[in-house]
């Protein structure tokens, strides 16, 4: 269980103009910029729950995991994951969590990858018929028997990510925070690392808490999200309960052989060419199924879809409706 309640964290920068004179003076008297990273923010997440933490750049996402992870200390507020506070109990809690961070590695660069797990496996004192079995399940779950051999530094992105994952879970965590872990991934290491994620939450009962601005990642593994903004938790709730009630519109996208585009009310041509059409649906003024019907009287359709708010779009939509 994570319970975060009114948690603040601030820092203060050094600005400056550019050149030589600005930082002539800058030595002598410097200018601050105070950033409230997180402002009161508050929140519960339960055992075994996949939770989406998105917001734009600079909303305090980082922030967030570094003080959940026990990195950073707030200015105020009060925080316990599985009933410890993270940075005042460190050396337990990190034993019960894992960390990835998308942009940051925790593989020794010129040695190989088994080398690193081995001094994981040190670190937080797993015994070795633990570390056998946890090491033979993510090799297998991860596909990278072939690369654990390898250096790091000679690894594809993808691979790294993969043995990044395997690094944060050798000591068997209970709670596992991803911070930008598809980031640079191609569609099939994304969607590997997508299906391991899903397979870890279904058999260990491992709570993620995922960081993103890759919404196929959210819509793939999570349900609920939360939303932050400005330092501040601006929404909590189920993905499908925000996109049915953010969601008036449908998009149609119609391929037919002849006929005349008709003007009907509540539905908004966006493209059309070589019998091709999109168009928009307002379900407020006209259902999908009266607007299908009414352009069958005019058009020979050969095929038509449906298609509700995407995720990009239901996120988007949340940005202009919080300002953010």
């Amino acid at each position: 269980m994570i319970e975060c309640v009114g948690i603040s964290k601030q820092f203060k920068v050094a600005r400056r103009n550019a050149g030589l004179r600005e930082a002539v003076r800058a030595l002598f008297k410097r200018e601050y910029t105070i950033i409230h990273a997180l402002s009161d923010v508050s929140f519960s997440i339960g055992d075994g729950e996949m939770v989406g933490y998105i917001g734009p750049n600079g909303a305090g996402k980082s922030s967030t995991i570094k003080i959940l992870s026990g990195i950073l200390t707030p200015d105020s507020g009060h925080c316990t994951v599985n009933g410890l506070v993270p940075w005042k109990n460190r050396k337990e809690h990190v034993s019960n969590i894992g960390v990835v961070f998308g942009q940051r590695s925790q593989l020794w660069w010129d040695v190989p990858v088994i080398d690193s797990f081995e001094l994981l496996r040190d670190i937080y004192k797993v015994d070795s018929r633990s570390y056998k079995d946890s090491l033979d399940e993510l090799v297998t779950m991860l596909d990278i028997g072939e690369i654990v051999r390898t250096p790091a530094r000679q690894l594809s992105l993808g691979q790294r990510m993969r043995c990044e994952i395997a690094a944060s879970l050798i000591h068997k965590p209970s709670i596992l925070f991803l911070d930008e872990p598809t980031i640079g991934l191609d569609a099939v290491s994304k969607i590997a690392v997508r299906e391991f994620i899903k397979k870890l939450n279904r058999e260990r009962g491992t709570t993620v808490i995922l960081t993103t601005h890759d919404m196929q990642d959210i819509e793939a593994l999570t349900e609920r999200i939360l939303l932050i903004g400005g330092g501040r938790i601006l929404l909590d709730g189920s993905l499908s309960e925000l996109k049915s009630k953010k969601s008036s519109s449908r998009r149609l996208t119609v391929e037919y052989s002849a006929g005349e585009i008709p003007e009907i009310d509540g539905l908004t041509l966006t493209s059309a060419h070589a019998g091709h059409a999109v168009f928009t649906a307002d379900t407020n003024v006209i259902s999908v199924s009266r607007a299908i019907e009414m352009l069958s009287r005019t058009l020979e359709i050969s095929d038509l879809s449906v298609e509700g708010t995407s995720a990009e779009e239901l996120v988007v939509s949340l940005y202009r409706e919080f300002d953010i």
